[in-house]
């Protein structure tokens, strides 16, 4: 674990001033040239801007404003000054997928006067990518925002990959036929060497954006808001970013933008938090817990989760979450909840609950001081209300009291990131992905891969010995290989999987009839870690394959995935320390196998001018777990 963030290091900031009282244009360049922002007032809106990458257009002239409650929408604006500043920077998280992050962006506060002008515009141009968010002044008064007008002024032949909610298959469509309210972030191939992806990042105490496309205004994306929005004044807006690359790898490895955006890590004292691997007890069983507990204490996980149940039916509104009162539905019993936890200690295992958000919102200033008196380290937020103001300020508000407790959250179901866990490192992970659960083939997932995972990190809820791993979703060396594709500083690796002691039939059992079997392969996930110290997406394209690897220390883990069509994969070797010796395990799906779960393991030395070479089926993965020696 890494010591709280901080600025690693800070070079020049150039601050300048000038009159623009007859400027209609602002431009900004990213450090690289790269990027060009053009920021323009013009006699039909209340501003507008374009964007290019290398030249390329990727926005192009669209629209910015608010339909605001007792604002007329006239249209004297102009730019009364540019306030310009240079950062060069990195910092260092308390975990992610590097051990550092760079900080490195041009910016420019444009101030806009008129007596139609109630808003000034923060542009950043970073190297990874464009962002800009509306600063409100001091009104002494509240401001009602009814509707943002933001635009993003696409190429409408172009392909975005589409989901309408969070858990929802994602599907190729073409931008001038997306219908309804998609999800954000939204990547888009503008052509075969041009992708974009939109969204947006700090996301605290405003709604929600997502998108839809302008029928009237062919390719044209609108921000749509999941309430109206009300706030004293001075008050920032979330921001709306933009990425470009000429691969979707790139967009992927640069996700970290969102991060950048948002504010410095709050908390004093971090040696609590805890990244880790984990293990759902779904019998709600005094015996499943230990069982779950010894499982954990074998395999080099740091987790056990009971999920919901353990305090009624989750979906009562009289079930109270200061007691231990098992829902029947879920189990017969009994329950030692505060002996398993005690238990979990002295194995120095430690032990997540799940509450539901009918308790959380009736009980949450109760709960949480009471779950962290039991030795509860971390809490699931289960079934959140998001998107509408109320419930996203609500939602944060309780993110915060948590770390007052030093317990640590993962949320579900709804709910995607926007970087709040660089400010509050005791948001570990949350869903808002089309994980396990769903079952979803390969091709999902490498959907899920290049888009959801711009956004952060995702709980795929794991299962690794489930009939629908091989009836379903592909294969058990897929699996291996998802822990490494997906990022999650807690990474649930067997959620529908019990242990021996445990109960097989019991409820949640997902299908599963058989306890998890000691096959090899385990050793992969033993050994892995859910937080690096640098990550790499080496190639991919969504629902066709991806490439990943991540370093911890002297070590590599590389997961790849196939999707609807089988590939040779050469995975070359380059990012290994150059005169290294290295031993590889490599992981792949073999039918001829002898092994339960048909998985070949390989090893074989490796140098950094080495490449790696297998024929992978479609649907299949392969995995690789690199030691220095």
């Amino acid at each position: 674990m890494y010591p709280k963030s901080k600025f690693a290091f800070l070079f020049l900031i150039v601050i300048s001033f000038f009159s623009c009282e007859r400027q209609n244009e602002v431009e900004l360049k990213s450090p690289n040239s790269n990027y060009v922002f053009r920021f323009k007032i013009n006699s039909e809106s209340n501003g507008s801007y374009s964007l290019t990458y290398n030249g390329d257009d990727v926005v192009k002239p669209s629209n910015l404003g608010f339909q605001i409650e007792g604002v007329s929408q006239g249209k004297d604006i102009k730019i009364e000054s540019v306030e310009n500043k240079s950062v060069n920077s990195s910092w260092k998280p308390v975990y992610g997928e590097k051990n550092e992050y760079p900080d490195v962006y041009e910016e420019a506060l444009i101030s806009l006067s008129g007596k139609d002008a109630i808003f000034n515009l923060r542009v950043r141009a970073y190297n990874e990518g464009v962002a800009f968010r509306y600063e409100f002044p001091n009104m002494d008064s509240k401001i009602q925002i009814n509707k943002e007008l933001t635009e993003f002024l696409l190429n409408e032949d172009g392909h975005a990959w589409v989901s309408t909610r969070a858990q929802k298959p994602i599907v190729k469509t073409q931008i001038s036929k997306i219908e309804g309210v998609v999800e954000r972030p939204l990547l888009v191939e503008l052509s075969d060497s041009l992708f974009v992806a939109i969204g947006e990042a700090a996301l605290v105490d405003y709604a929600r954006m997502k998108l839809s496309h302008d029928s009237k205004k062919p390719g044209t994306l609108v921000s749509e808001l999941s309430s109206g929005v009300v706030m004293d004044t001075p008050f920032n807006s979330p921001w709306r970013f933009i990425m470009a690359s000429n691969t979707p790898s790139e967009i992927l490895e640069n996700n970290y933008l969102l991060l950048n955006l948002n504010e410095e890590n709050q908390l004093e004292d971090t040696s609590w938090i805890r990244p880790g691997k984990i293990i759902r007890e779904s019998t709600l069983t005094t015996k499943g817990g230990y069982a779950c507990v010894d499982f954990a204490a074998k395999h080099n996980l740091q987790f056990i989760e009971f999920d919901a149940g353990w305090y009624g039916n989750e979906y009562d509104e009289t079930s109270d979450a200061t007691t231990i009162t098992i829902d029947p539905k879920r189990s017969n019993g009994p329950l030692d909840l505060l002996g398993v936890i005690d238990y979990a200690k002295s194995k120095n295992i430690d032990v997540i609950l799940y509450v539901n958000r009918r308790a959380l919102e009736k009980q949450l200033d109760d709960v949480l001081p009471l779950l962290s008196s039991w030795g509860v380290t971390g809490v699931k937020y289960g079934f959140v209300n998001v998107g509408p103001q109320e419930w996203t300020s609500w939602l944060h508000d309780a993110v915060r009291k948590a770390a007052e407790h030093k317990l640590m959250i993962d949320i579900h179901d709804e709910y995607r990131p926007t970087g709040y866990s660089r400010t509050y490192p005791n948001l570990m992970t949350q869903e808002g992905i089309r994980g396990d659960e769903e079952a979803p083939q390969n091709s999902m997932v490498l959907n899920t891969i290049f888009t959801r995972m711009i956004a952060g990190a995702g709980d795929q809820t794991n299962c690794y010995f489930a009939p629908r791993v091989t009836e379903e979703m592909g294969s058990h060396v897929s699996q291996l290989a998802k822990a490494v594709c997906i990022y999650s500083p807690w990474q649930f690796l067997y959620w529908y999987d019990r242990p021996e002691g445990s109960d097989a039939d019991g409820p949640g059992a997902g299908g599963t009839k058989t306890f998890i079997q000691e096959v090899p392969e385990l050793a992969f996930y033993d050994a892995l870690p859910t937080v690096w110290d640098d990550t790499k997406i080496l190639g991919g394209y969504p629902s066709e394959y991806g490439i990943v690897a991540r370093q911890s220390g002297n070590d590599w883990f590389v997961g790849a995935l196939t999707g609807t069509k089988g590939r040779k994969f050469e995975i070359a070797l380059d990012f290994l320390e150059e005169g290294k010796s290295y031993e590889a395990t490599i992981y792949s799906d073999d039918l001829n196998s002898d092994s339960i779960t048909k998985v070949k393991i390989d090893k074989k030395i490796v140098k950094s001018t080495d490449t790696i070479r297998y024929n992978v089926l479609k649907q299949n993965g392969l995995a690789l777990h690199i030691r220095a020696i």
